[in-house]
């Protein structure tokens, strides 16, 4: 099994449009109501879909895995994004910044490596 698509809801493609070319994905679909990226490294595609109606009030959380998460959002924040919560190292070993989309979808931006798939928790079979 292979996740290659993660679509969230938006209720305004164009903004959403905007704000995804910024963090750096490409865009390979494009209408009124839907836009698919893709993302630079792995292979997979990430999309926005309108919607008049949000069925979570919590919205969607995604996460985006970056080399070094400071140079990211650094770099981002000199293209005028804000962030949420800046670069923190966390106990379960990640390195985490929040932002969020036009729609109030939590956006991660990480960095795991190894830790992702073999944290020292990790459960044995």
């Amino acid at each position: 099994m292979n996740l290659n698509q993660v679509t969230v809801p938006s209720s305004n493609i164009p903004k959403s449009v905007e704000f995804y070319k910024t963090l750096g994905l490409k865009i390979i679909v494009s209408s009124q109501h839907y836009a698919r990226f893709e993302v630079p490294n792995g292979g997979a595609t990430f999309s926005v879909h309108l919607t008049e109606r949000f069925e979570n009030e919590n919205g969607v959380v995604v996460y985006f895995e970056f080399d070094d998460v400071d140079e990211a959002l650094e770099r981002l924040q000199s293209k005028g994004l804000v962030f949420e919560e800046m670069p923190e190292d966390k106990r379960w070993l990640w390195r985490k910044a929040l932002i969020f989309d036009p729609d109030g979808n939590r956006i991660i931006f990480y960095h795991e490596g190894e830790n992702r798939l073999n944290p020292p928790w990790r459960v044995k079979e």
